[in-house]
């Protein structure tokens, strides 16, 4: 087991774990939360070396963080 690998899993349950409960109760902070197991997840297909699939978890990361914070900045329009 690499480096990578051992504190990507430790990002990715810890991520979870905060993403379940997340302490302020925003938008900005869930949105937060959801990007620390992201980022375990991505340590873990670094250990692996997977190329392509690290490419399309880089593409479809930035894709859906666009598209919370534009759900998010239209919820607080509406509030």
């Amino acid at each position: 087991m690499t480096p990578e690998f051992v504190l990507g899993c430790i990002i990715l349950i810890v991520g979870v774990i905060a993403a379940g409960f997340p302490r302020p109760m925003t938008y900005l902070g869930r949105l937060i939360s959801l990007e620390i197991p992201a980022f375990g997840l991505l340590l873990i297909m670094l250990a692996y070396d997977e190329m392509l699939a690290l490419l399309t978890f880089i593409g479809v990361t930035a894709i859906s963080t666009f598209v919370l914070v534009r759900v998010i900045e239209r919820k607080e329009a509406v509030e």
